[in-house]
């Protein structure tokens, strides 16, 4: 379980194959900043762009560790076949503060980048989701956007033929210098999870409805 607070930019530095064919998956390594690996262990689980990880090798005296990532994972995230910047985060502990929002770890859908500029001090954020997702998107509700809580200010339901919605974020400063959101461009694919509670509402209304 994770909060969508990010706690380390770190970056993509080598991918090795698994196996000879595209049902095999990969093994990345993972730079991480100095000492941000003291208090992990393997086994422990870290947030990939808001994709839940094992920690399957690990060497603090380099700032570096190693997960290995399967096909479907691959297939249904983004950001994460290829060399780069990646959000962050470890897993959280019981005591800790919860500073965002419950998030899982586990990816619902991939969104595209629509605009993404600057606004005043801040930067606006439009993403399409997909259409299995817009039904659990409402303004000033939670999403994650590659790991990163944020607050939907406002959501445009698509024509049909476009299908699903555009959600647009506010990315403070703070936001912007400290994740890899900042490398976003127009036509960016983001991973996506939505609220914990909205699928749980959505399970209580079916059940109601049988």
């Amino acid at each position: 379980m994770f909060t969508g607070i990010i706690t380390g930019l770190g970056r993509i530095v080598t991918i090795q194959s698994l196996g000879s064919s595209s049902d095999h998956g990969k093994r990345l390594t993972i730079e991480a900043p100095a000492g941000y690996l003291d208090d992990v262990g393997l086994g422990d689980s870290i947030a990939l762009n808001g994709a839940c990880m094992t920690v399957m090798a690990l060497d603090s005296a380099i700032n570096r560790f190693s997960i290995e990532i399967s096909a479907e994972s691959l297939a249904k995230t983004s950001g994460l076949a290829e060399p780069g910047p990646v959000n962050l985060e470890k897993a959280l502990r019981a005591h800790d503060r919860l500073g965002g929002h419950m998030v899982t770890g586990h990816v619902d859908g991939i969104g595209e980048v629509t605009h993404f500029a600057q606004v005043g001090e801040s930067w606006e954020l439009r993403i399409h989701a997909p259409r299995a997702l817009s039904k659990y998107l409402a303004c000033k509700g939670s999403i994650t956007v590659n790991g990163v809580s944020l607050t939907v200010n406002r959501v445009t339901d698509l024509p049909a033929e476009q299908a699903g919605c555009e959600i647009s974020l506010n990315l403070i400063p703070h936001t912007v210098q400290n994740t890899a959101l900042g490398h976003l461009r127009t036509r960016s694919q983001v991973n996506l999870e939505i609220d914990l509670i909205a699928r749980y509402v959505e399970r209580m209304l079916q059940d109601k409805k049988a």
